[in-house]
């Protein structure tokens, strides 16, 4: 979507005049601002483009502030926004309004905070209201945009656009659509691949103005286009499960009495695949998908009995009062190093590739795909929260192949299309977005490229922030032993068990039970010796000790000496006889003999032995 006028907001005390940056990052959506200000505070000179005059996309911009998932795992930047919405708005328990999340907020209070954060690094500077015409890539990237004659140079350029626009700029491979089950070996992957893609939804944000505020008829009106919406008594759809008109307005009751409009039952939802469009097609679809929201509105308003709720005009700075953009579940997906699959999901330790050990980013939420509003939804794989583990995003599904410095975040990552339906979701887009940030912040301050950077390295800044690198919803990140049991379960030593229960998606890692021999796997460990130094068969606090020494190549230590050890890592009830749990052994593991630094990944999760 193009606008009239470009707003340059520097956030540097560099000049205007300067053209020359070292990671630019197109895009300033949900994925996009967190790249940009992680990368603005390892130091790295950064200029974030963005097309609107706000940050947040699809969670601010596009009015879905219901951030769904991850929270048991509120990781890095994503933990730093919460606190700051709890901040603004009082009590964590004030962002629970609707049932759909336990995150809800005012979009424009969303993308307020967003600039204030934004507005204190110094690092940073923010190109409004622009839009990127071509981008050039030899030795560095130069940008051109459609606004102006500025040229824009970086040694890093990072795509964070809604819809994966960088990637056909750059000539560079990508998919859109359905997969077949053929290709990633997905058993519930329809047979055949296809360009279909999940419905997007124009969002609407109603007030309670406290008296009747119905608009005008829209043209063509019916109401039997959303008689099945709710329980209204009318509808002929057995199979449907349906709520009461009042549920459906609390789903996405936001603070101050307002509502997120944005229900895919026989709601909002409209079908069309506007990724290769042109700006003046896609400009058409949305004004085709505003009006069939504003034909729900009236139905909500005449049929449902809510006619004391309309559209609050002060949200969004649009002369119709709706979201500056449609709210996109889809995009293009790039071809990566890695591609996270179904599979990797719901079983990590079983496949060819050990992905969980590269992860940079984690998710808890179902695979969800909107597909209603598709004229023949009905031949379509039913893809309603089909239930999987919490999982990692492994770093190389963040980097195309056969490009140096490019890196793709936001919804165009390298996964599958079934994937994309639980990676999509902001929480998770977010984290990606930070840890792109790392990921090119470091390739600057260590001038390499950004393949040369060690996988390890990454995660380990990643942790230093609070982030979580595998989702254990069992151990949360202010635990003083949380980052040990994320290196050790990183490394692959000890592992965890994926669970889905209802509505929950979960991966334990059950840091305070029992080790038992048979949670340990040393198999591709060369470092520990495991044909030299056998590991012991009683899980004693001293022969765990007296092992882990032994692969230190240091004598072993007295009673009072191990002691002082185990005192010395905070850790309690000593007791040399005493099975150690889990939780204790990861943290000797690492703070003693530290296989996560020692040796690192490869992006497919092989150790680099060397």
């Amino acid at each position: 979507m193009a606008y009239v006028s470009v707003f340059l907001l520097m956030l540097s005390n560099s000049s205007c005049s300067n053209s020359n940056f070292d990671i630019i990052i197109v895009g300033g959506g949900t994925s996009g601002i967190a790249s940009a200000i992680q990368s603005s505070r390892l130091g790295s000179k950064t200029l974030l483009i963005e097309e609107s005059n706000w940050l947040g996309g699809m969670m601010t911009s596009a009015g879905v502030s219901a951030m769904d998932g991850n929270y048991k795992m509120p990781s890095g930047f994503l933990k730093e926004f919460r606190d700051s919405l709890v901040s603004h708005y009082g009590h964590l328990d004030s962002l629970k309004t609707g049932w759909v999340s336990n995150l809800m907020f005012e979009p424009s209070i969303g993308n307020r905070i967003l600039k204030d954060i934004a507005g204190s690094e110094k690092n940073l500077t923010i190109l409004y209201g622009t839009t990127i015409d071509k981008v050039v890539k030899d030795k560095k990237f130069t940008l051109k945009t459609k606004e102006n004659a500025v040229t824009y140079k970086s040694k890093i350029l990072i795509d964070a656009t809604e819809l994966g626009d960088l990637i056909p700029k750059l000539n560079l491979p990508y998919f859109i659509g359905m997969d077949s089950s053929k290709r990633f070996k997905e058993d519930i992957a329809p047979e055949f691949s296809n360009d279909i893609v999940q419905d997007l939804t124009y969002v609407i944000i109603l007030k309670d103005f406290g008296k009747p505020m119905t608009i005008n008829q829209p043209k063509n009106y019916n109401k039997n286009e959303f008689i099945c919406s709710y329980d209204s008594g009318e509808c002929n759809e057995q199979d449907k499960k349906l709520w009461s008109n009042e549920k459906l307005i609390s789903y996405g009751q936001l603070p101050n009495k307002k509502y997120m409009i944005n229900w895919p039952i026989n709601g909002n939802d409209f079908y069309v695949n506007s990724i290769e469009m042109n700006d003046e097609q896609r400009f058409i679809n949305y004004e085709k998908a505003k009006e069939k929201s504003l034909r729900f509105l009236y139905f909500i308003q005449t049929e449902m009995g809510f006619s004391n709720l309309s559209i609050d005009y002060d949200e969004y700075p649009s002369k119709d009062g709706l979201p500056l953009i449609p709210y996109h579940r889809e995009s293009r997906r790039s071809i990566g190093k890695v591609t996270l699959t179904l599979n990797d999901i719901k079983s990590p330790y079983t496949q060819q590739n050990s992905l969980y050990r590269t992860g940079i980013a984690v998710g808890d939420y179902p695979v969800d795909h909107h597909h209603g509003a598709y004229s023949n939804y009905s031949n379509l794989p039913k893809l309603d929260f089909y239930p999987v583990p919490s999982y990692s995003v492994p770093l190389g599904s963040l980097i195309p192949e056969n490009i140096d410095n490019f890196i793709v975040i936001e919804k165009s990552i390298s996964v599958s299309n079934l994937v994309n339906g639980t990676s999509r979701l902001q929480p998770v887009v977010m984290q990606i977005g930070q840890a792109s940030g790392v990921l090119a912040s470091l390739a600057i301050l260590k001038k390499k490229n950004i393949n040369q950077i060690k996988i390890r390295e990454v995660q380990s800044e990643i942790l230093k922030n609070s982030g979580y690198i595998l989702p254990y919803v069992d151990v949360d990140s202010e635990d003083l032993n949380f980052i040990s049991y994320q290196k050790i379960g990183a490394c692959g030593i000890l592992r965890s068990e994926g669970l889905n229960i209802g509505w929950e998606n979960k991966t334990l890692f059950y840091p305070n039970s029992k080790l038992d021999k048979n949670d340990i796997y040393l198999d591709d460990w060369m470092m520990f010796k495991p044909e030299e130094i056998p590991f012991p068969e009683k899980m004693t606090i001293k022969n765990i000790l007296h092992w882990i020494y032994k692969i230190k190549e240091e004598p072993s230590l007295n009673q009072t000496e191990y002691y002082e050890v185990w005192k010395n890592l905070n850790l309690t009830d000593f007791n040399l006889q005493r099975t150690v749990t889990r939780g204790e052994f990861s943290v000797l593991l690492d703070k003693i003999i530290d296989p996560f630094s020692k040796v690192d990944v490869n992006y497919y999760g092989n150790l680099i032995i060397k």
